[in-house]
């Protein structure tokens, strides 16, 4: 099991779970809760490092949002900020996923000073994603109604417990290469609770304006770059536009993953993790 912590910054209480040891790195996501149980993208990372998993304002026990512009993602990098100077660090590390990955390449623009690497995969660096083809939230995706109805139920309170299952499932299968893995998956401690309000704010605006690829090219920091060959959310093309993009970055693909290859890929996505503690 993960530690639990709380810790009193500038911007608010937050709370974050720590494991393993080394030297630190902070891991979260754009709309995900955080508990004891940890988190499958993770857990790779605890065996070379201080692993921080954060859960964001609004998640878990951290602060409450009070208002929406609190979830735009420079304030959500303000507020890693004022967490890693709480905590006394000069630097961190940071990893993301998906719109944690997001969160990497915002993190490597907007204080790149506070980081010694960035790792970011299954992602992408501006809203294109979402109007790619292949993509499923692309509208002419044929996935692309049923997700968006499936999304609107996950963030109605009078969908049930059964019913969220149900649909988190079926959301979580499409992004999967191979069901048994999805099923692996389950078998599994893990937490990453969808937050409605934050998953309905990133969608409906702030996505709308993302786009840091102009900036990309800035970034001087130790970068790796991770995708699923058959990602379903953001196409590998995407993960090729970041890592051209970001001088000297580092590109591992993952040949039999879509968008969770620190699952569908455990093994080789464990040596990926190894591979970047060489640089502090």
């Amino acid at each position: 099991m993960w530690k639990q912590h709380f810790i009193e910054t500038t911007r608010g209480t937050f709370e974050y779970f720590t494991k393993g040891q080394g030297a630190p790195l902070a891991i979260t996501h754009y709309f995900s809760h955080f508990d004891a149980r940890g988190n499958l993208f993770a857990n790779p990372f605890t065996e070379h490092y201080e692993v921080f998993l954060i859960n964001v304002r609004g998640a878990g026990n951290s602060s409450p949002v009070t208002a929406d512009e609190q979830m735009k993602f420079p304030e959500i990098i303000a507020d890693l900020e004022a967490i890693r100077e709480a905590l006394g660090f000069e630097k961190w590390a940071f990893a993301g996923h998906s719109t944690g990955g997001m969160l990497a390449l915002q993190y490597a623009v907007l204080a790149p000073h506070s980081l010694t690497k960035m790792i970011a995969g299954c992602t992408a660096a501006s809203k294109a994603y979402a109007s790619h083809p292949e993509s499923m939230y692309c509208a002419d995706n044929s996935n692309f109604a049923r997700i968006i109805e499936i999304m609107e139920l996950l963030n109605n309170p009078a969908t049930t417990v059964e019913e969220r299952q149900k649909y988190s499932y079926e959301w979580s299968l499409m992004s999967y290469y191979d069901e048994e893995k999805l099923k692996l998956a389950l078998s599994l401690p893990n937490s990453g609770k969808t937050n409605g309000r934050a998953l309905d704010y990133f969608r409906k605006v702030e996505v709308k304006s993302y786009d840091v690829r102009a900036a990309l090219t800035n970034i001087t920091i130790p970068s790796f770059i991770f995708g699923g060959r058959f990602d379903a959310q953001c196409p590998i093309e995407f993960t090729y536009e970041i890592a051209k993009l970001i001088p000297h970055a580092q590109l591992t693909v993952f040949e039999q993953s879509n968008h969770h290859p620190y699952i569908e890929e455990l093994e080789h996505f464990e040596a990926f993790v190894k591979e970047t503690i060489g640089i502090l």
